[in-house]
């Protein structure tokens, strides 16, 4: 099957353009909301959704991400209200809409049952942060036989085997982090990000996006100098619970104003 995550990439690339990933929580700052939040993201320049289900323990979260969480949860959140979440997402627009969640909340539901679940809701994938390939026999058989994405996350601390593994077991684009620790100086992160995209390009890798202390237009520009797109998420979740959703779709349009492709790109 032709993977919708691909296919939104490649044709951000034919019109000049790298992508804009947007991340939101869902249930933030409540259920409706947070599918206004996700059509408003996908009116104003987004070209793929990132949406997180609220998790009790979420280790790689920064504080905003996390605070949006709790507020999720203790607004009554629960696994359940993802998928009709995501089918009225995707009835009302055609960006693809990823799922960013911890392994044990589709451990809990049931592999099959949360793909079958997330492919019927009109889902496009599933980014993985805490499950490696090879820990995901039964996840990577779901996903070959509902046509979902595996978006598996690369670090710069991944040796060339694992690099190799993930490159193999990835489909739509690889989550490229630049720092798997508290984000860093600009600088610091760029350079660590740019090495592991062009690591990964040497093993075969087709989509690269960069997650991870990237907020601003001109941090999306620098990122699309060397990768396929742009992954932002707490710059969207901050303009939301301080704006409402006209600050978010204000962000989100700022963002998206860095995502046209410099002259001498390095390419794939």
């Amino acid at each position: 099957m032709t993977s919708r995550v691909a296919a939104a990439i490649d044709a951000a690339q034919a019109a000049g353009r790298g992508v804009f990933v947007g991340y939101l929580p869902v249930g933030y700052p409540d259920l409706r909301t947070s599918i206004e939040a996700a059509v408003t993201l996908a009116e104003n320049g987004a070209d793929i959704l990132e949406l997180g289900p609220p998790y009790s323990d979420p280790v790689m979260d920064g504080p905003v991400i996390q605070e949006a969480a709790q507020a999720s949860l203790s607004a009554g959140f629960k696994v359940r209200d993802l998928f009709p979440a995501i089918r009225e997402i995707t009835e009302r627009t055609g960006v693809p809409v990823l799922v960013m969640t911890y392994w044990n909340l589709v451990l809990q539901h049931g592999v099959d049952r949360f793909a079958d679940d997330l492919a019927a809701a009109g889902g496009a994938g599933l980014i993985t942060p805490d499950i490696t390939p090879d820990a995901a026999a039964e996840w990577i058989a779901a996903s070959e036989r509902t046509g979902l994405d595996r978006v598996f996350l690369a670090a710069p601390t991944s040796t060339d085997e694992r690099l190799d593994l993930i490159v193999r077991n990835s489909t739509g684009f690889i989550y490229t982090v630049s720092t798997m620790g508290t984000t860093g100086e600009r600088a610091e992160l760029d350079a660590a990000a740019r090495t592991l995209v062009a690591r990964l390009r040497a093993h075969g890798a087709g989509h690269c996006c960069v997650g991870i202390g990237v907020s601003t237009a001109d941090h999306v520009a620098d990122v699309l100098e060397y990768a396929d797109g742009a992954i932002v998420g707490t710059a969207l979740v901050r303009a939301l619970r301080d704006g409402g959703l006209d600050g978010l779709a204000a962000t989100a349009r700022a963002l998206a104003g860095g995502t046209a492709l410099r002259a001498g790109r390095t390419s794939a």
